[in-house]
């Protein structure tokens, strides 16, 4: 039975960004935002998966960590896309995520192999915060990224990538962890 999936790296909350959605949220703008339980950078997306590929996806995200040992991440700095005059997502960046971006590419060459679509754009290593569904307020939230640009959201270690299945709902997407491949 197909499922929806995607690998990524699991992101922590920290409180630099929690001030960030709180701020966000202040300023009654049309927001959407991403539970900070399910923040994430997504390594592939899948869609829709059938249960029989799990151990070929779980070969191809064990091949992609070979000779990759944990390290850390840092959450810095604020944009959108696809831009500042037509927002649709709010992310926060990823500096030093270079090993995420390698095993993106290895994942993305491999998993085209059992079928799935090719990505068109190169990764752009980020945490969505929130996703815009309407203009209101739209220079106050332009003003809060342009105040939070350079700021330095935490650290972040990581260790594995993760196969997750997605639900969608009503009250947003639920997240599962299928299978973890850890790093070294």
């Amino acid at each position: 039975m197909p499922f929806r999936a995607f690998i990524a790296a699991d992101v922590e909350a920290t409180p630099r960004l929690m001030d960030l959605k709180r701020s966000l949220g202040e300023s009654g703008a049309q927001l959407k935002f991403v539970d900070l339980e399910n923040i994430h950078l997504t390594l592939k997306f899948l869609g829709d998966t059938d249960e029989s590929l799990v151990e070929k996806i779980v070969e191809i995200m064990k091949a992609s960590v070979e000779g990759v040992e944990p390290f850390t991440m840092e959450l810095k700095g604020t944009g959108v896309f696809p831009n500042p005059n037509y927002m649709k997502v709010l992310w926060v960046g990823l500096e030093n995520a270079g090993p995420l971006v390698t095993m993106a590419k290895k994942i993305d060459n491999e998993v085209t192999k059992l079928g799935f679509k090719r990505e068109k754009k190169t990764i752009h290593p980020h945490i969505t915060v929130a996703r815009v569904k309407g203009p209101r307020k739209k220079n106050q939230v332009q003003q809060i990224l342009r105040d939070f640009q350079n700021e330095n959201f935490g650290s972040q270690y990581v260790d594995a990538i993760r196969l997750k299945r997605s639900v969608l709902s009503r009250e947003g997407p639920t997240y599962t962890t299928i299978e973890e491949v850890k790093f070294g």
